[in-house]
């Protein structure tokens, strides 16, 4: 059998873990939204897909103002491909 002791000191140290960890994805929370790693739901500009074309280059889907475009990125600079047809709102 187990003391009562024994117990109290066990939900103690449980709760005391669960504080910690909690504490800690609030404050990692906290520094992606200040460095800008969070989306905001109300952004304007996004990425709405990413594909890696080969090892240099990455084709980019983009949304801005209800628009979607491409980008091609690599080493040697990025190119902007133009817009996809389609209406904005």
């Amino acid at each position: 059998m187990t003391s009562p002791d024994y117990l109290q000191a066990s939900y103690l140290q449980a709760g005391a873990a669960l504080a910690a960890v909690l504490l800690l994805l609030w404050g990692g929370a906290r520094l992606l939204q200040r460095r800008g790693l969070v989306a905001r739901p109300d952004a304007r500009l996004r990425v709405a897909d990413s594909c890696a074309l080969d090892a240099r280059r990455r084709m980019v889907l983009f949304r801005c103002d209800g628009r979607e475009g491409l980008l091609l990125t690599g080493p040697m600079g990025d190119q902007f491909l133009g817009w996809l047809p389609g209406e904005a709102p």
